[in-house]
C-alpha cells in the first residue's frame, strides 16, 4: 500500500476496514492516472487501486533516459496534449516529447502517397510522441503529491456490490487473501486494462475481434535524423509506423540534437514475431527493405515486444454506478495511434460531468447521469473503431481491386481540396 491510506480509514468491523470516497478508481495505469488528476483538478478525491506495485520514484531522480533504445511509446493527439495542459502538467512532460510536423503514408510499390504538413494545416504540431515510461512516471508523480489522490498498489479487487446510494469495492493485499478490506464510494470507474477484471465482476460481456496479427514495438535509430517526421508504410510484410524521438538530450530542435531515435510499431502476422525479436539484424533488413530510404538507414534496434492483437469492446460502459474506462471499454487496434487518445477524450469528458454535478450539489453517481455520459461518448469512439477497423483491413487486404482503391483514396485524400483539414482535425482529437 502506498501513501495516505491510513487517514481515509474510518472503522473496522469483523477485521474489514471501511472508507469512504467520493470516486473509485480501478487501476493505475496511464488512464487511471490521468483520470484521477483530472478528478483532482477539478477538486473531486478519489481512490485509486492498482494491482501490480508501484516503483519508488522521487522528484530529485535523475531524468535523463537510462535506456536509450528500450522503450514502448505514445503517440498523443494535440487534444490529449491540450487535456494535460489545462490540468498544469504538460510542463512536467514536454521536455520528452517529440513533436510531429508531417506525416508521410505510402505503400510499397504502389503510387499511392500523401502527406499532411503542419504550415499547410496551419497547426502548431499534429501530436507528440513520447516514452511510456516517462509519462507514466510524472503520472505517478503528481498522483503521489496530490492530496485528494489516495493510491493503494498490490490491490486485487475480488468483488463489486452496488447499493442504491453507493457501491462497495472488495480487494485484497496481493497474494495475502485474509486481509480483505473493502472501500465504499458514491461511483467507480474500470480502468483495469482489456482482461479487466471489474467488467467481469459486474458480468459485463464483450464483443471481441481476433486480427490474428502481432505488434511489434520497439525503438531503433537511423542515421538521417527524423526532422519531426511521421511515416505509415504499408508494406506486403505488415503496416509499419515509424515515429520520431527525443534523443537522451535532445529533441531534435537543436543543430546538434537532430533526433535520430524513431519508434516502431510493426504489425505482422501472428506466429512470424518470433523470427524479429530474436535476430536484430533480420528486423533492421526487413524493415530497410519496407521502407527503402525514407528514413535513412536503420543502423541499431532496442529490445522489442509482441503484442498480440484482438479487438475488444464491452457490451455497455455503464452498470448502475459503475463506469467501464480506458482498455476495458474499448481496445483497439494500434495502426492508427487513436487507442490512448480515445481514452483520454472519455476520462475528460466525464471529470467535467462529475465537476458539474458536483458544483450542482447532486450526486456524482446519479445512473441517469451516468447514462448520459455513455451516450455522450459514443459519436466519437464508433467513429476511431470504424476508422481503426478501416484502415486495418483496407491496408492489409491482398485483394488487386481493393489495393487499387486505396491507392487512389490515397491520391484523392492528398489532392482534393477541405479533406486534409477534416481527417487532420479528427486525428488530432479536435473533431469528434
Amino acid at each position: 500500500m502506498t501513501q495516505n491510506t491510513d487517514s481515509n480509514l474510518l472503522n473496522a468491523t469483523n477485521g474489514q476496514a471501511v472508507t469512504e470516497q467520493q470516486v473509485l478508481i480501478a487501476g493505475g495505469g496511464h488512464v487511471g492516472l490521468s483520470f484521477a488528476l483530472l478528478l483532482a483538478h477539478h477538486g473531486i478525491a478519489s481512490t485509486l487501486l492498482e494491482k501490480s506495485s508501484y516503483p519508488t520514484i522521487s522528484p530529485t531522480d535523475d531524468s535523463t533516459r537510462s535506456h536509450y533504445l528500450d522503450s514502448r511509446n505514445t503517440a498523443l493527439s494535440r487534444r490529449t496534449v491540450q487535456i494535460y495542459q489545462e490540468i498544469g502538467l504538460w510542463d512536467e512532460l514536454h521536455s520528452h516529447a517529440c513533436r510531429i510536423d508531417a506525416v508521410q503514408i505510402s505503400e510499397q510499390g504502389s503510387f499511392g502517397r500523401a502527406q499532411l504538413n503542419k504550415a499547410k494545416e496551419k497547426v502548431e504540431s499534429f501530436g507528440q510522441v513520447m516514452e511510456n515510461a516517462w509519462l507514466g512516471r510524472k503520472l505517478l508523480l503528481a498522483a503521489q503529491q496530490s492530496p485528494l489522490i489516495t493510491l493503494i498498489d498490490h490491490a486485487n479487487v475480488t468483488a463489486v456490490t452496488q447499493q442504491t446510494d453507493g457501491v462497495t469495492l472488495s480487494f485484497s493485499y496481493y497474494g495475502e487473501e485474509e486481509h480483505e478490506q473493502q472501500l465504499q464510494a458514491s461511483v467507480l470507474v474500470a480502468c483495469d486494462g482489456r482482461d479487466s477484471t471489474v467488467r467481469q465482476l459486474l458480468d459485463i460481456g464483450t464483443t471481441t475481434h481476433d486480427y490474428e496479427q502481432t505488434a511489434i514495438v520497439g525503438v531503433v535509430e537511423t542515421d538521417k535524423p527524423h526532422e519531426h517526421v511521421a511515416i505509415e508504410r504499408f508494406s506486403p510484410a505488415g503496416p509499419l509506423a515509424v515515429l520520431p524521438l527525443t534523443d537522451p538530450e535532445g529533441d531534435g530542435n537543436d543543430e546538434y540534437q537532430k533526433g535520430y531515435r524513431r519508434s516502431v510499431v510493426w504489425i505482422c502476422p501472428k506466429g512470424e514475431e518470433t523470427q524479429y525479436l530474436a535476430d536484430d539484424a533480420h528486423f533492421l533488413a526487413t524493415l530497410q527493405q519496407g521502407f527503402g530510404q525514407r528514413a535513412g538507414k536503420f543502423v541499431a534496434a532496442g529490445r522489442r515486444g509482441a503484442y498480440p492483437l484482438t479487438r475488444v469492446l464491452a457490451d455497455k460502459q455503464v452498470a448502475g454506478r459503475c463506469v467501464i474506462m480506458g482498455n476495458a471499454a474499448h481496445t483497439l487496434h494500434p495502426v492508427a495511434g487513436q487507442g490512448f487518445n480515445l481514452c483520454m477524450r472519455d476520462a475528460h469528458v466525464l471529470a467535467q460531468m462529475l465537476s458539474a454535478q458536483v458544483l450542482r450539489g447532486e450526486d456524482i453517481g446519479d445512473r441517469q447521469l451516468l447514462k448520459r455520459y455513455e451516450q455522450a461518448r459514443q459519436t466519437d469512439q464508433k467513429r476511431v473503431i470504424r476508422f481503426c477497423d478501416a484502415v486495418v483491413h483496407g491496408f492489409t487486404h491482398p485483394n488487386p481491386a481493393v489495393k487499387l482503391a486505396r491507392n487512389v483514396a490515397l491520391v484523392a485524400f492528398d489532392k482534393l481540396p477541405n479533406i486534409k483539414p477534416l481527417v487532420a482535425n479528427y486525428a488530432m482529437g479536435l473533431k469528434s
